[in-house]
């Protein structure tokens, strides 16, 4: 009788379990979502806000797993799915618009993120970089080629609060973030780029903004990321996220 692999604590996935190529989103209802686009899917696992599936896109085996919101949680995911076996994670998430052009709708792909997190202190040294991995970020790019949604790439910020209190010292101010060209903000690439590096496997994410922070702070009495144009654009990053997947395995042989 074959030994049972061995179950990782937090995500419940088995090592050696998981395909090379792997999508991470935030929210388990995407990843089952994400598992809908996939050929023969099947739940791998599912604990906390860790849910899995596994199935196959274009002939190639592909995971998706949900990391939950912010980075302490999802580096767990990040970390455990690698020891289960991914090569390449790509983050197919949500974001805020800062700079003004970056609108409701619209996609970014990630090149790398201003680290503003505590778990990033905890982690690496100061000042080290997030970077995207350039083979991902170059497949998102030829994924998002012909997209009916405007496509922006560069710098994004990642923090920890979602819902910002008084103005302290310590908080991010966007108009700043804006003037210094970073795109958008979110709560979990940073710590994606800073786990593949330490890792060493390739990241990347392609995002989908669902509003503008400039024109409206994040409040839960008027943030409201379901409208349509923010539904289509996940749409679309979902499957340019499966396209680049793929394709950054393929070229890694």
């Amino acid at each position: 009788m074959a030994e049972k692999r061995k179950q990782l604590p937090h995500t419940r996935l088995a090592v050696g379990g998981v395909s090379e190529g792997v999508l991470v989103c935030g929210d388990p209802a995407r990843a089952t979502t994400v598992a809908g686009l996939l050929d023969e899917a099947t739940l791998l696992a599912e604990w906390r806000e860790y849910r899995s599936y596994q199935g196959t896109y274009h002939g190639r085996t592909v995971t998706v797993c949900s990391h939950g919101i912010g980075a302490p949680g999802a580096a767990i995911a990040f970390e455990e799915l690698i020891v289960a076996g991914a090569r390449v994670i790509i983050r197919v998430g949500t974001c805020g618009g800062i700079r003004p052009e970056v609108q409701t709708g619209h996609l970014v792909v990630v090149t790398g993120a201003v680290d503003h997190t505590g778990y990033g202190r905890e982690v690496v040294p100061p000042g080290y970089p997030a970077a995207a991995d350039v083979d991902v970020v170059l497949a998102l790019r030829q994924a998002a080629r012909g997209a009916a949604q405007p496509v922006h790439t560069g710098f994004v910020l990642t923090r920890d609060a979602f819902y910002g209190g008084p103005p302290l010292p310590a908080a991010p101010v966007y108009e700043t973030m804006a003037a210094a060209r970073v795109l958008a903000v979110e709560m979990e690439c940073a710590a994606l780029f800073q786990v593949g590096s330490l890792r060493q496997i390739k990241t990347g994410a392609i995002l989908a903004v669902d509003g503008n922070v400039l024109h409206a702070k994040e409040d839960m009495h008027t943030f409201d990321p379901h409208h349509e144009e923010a539904r289509q654009a996940m749409e679309a990053a979902i499957r340019m996220a499966l396209e680049a997947v793929i394709q950054v395995q393929h070229e890694s042989g």
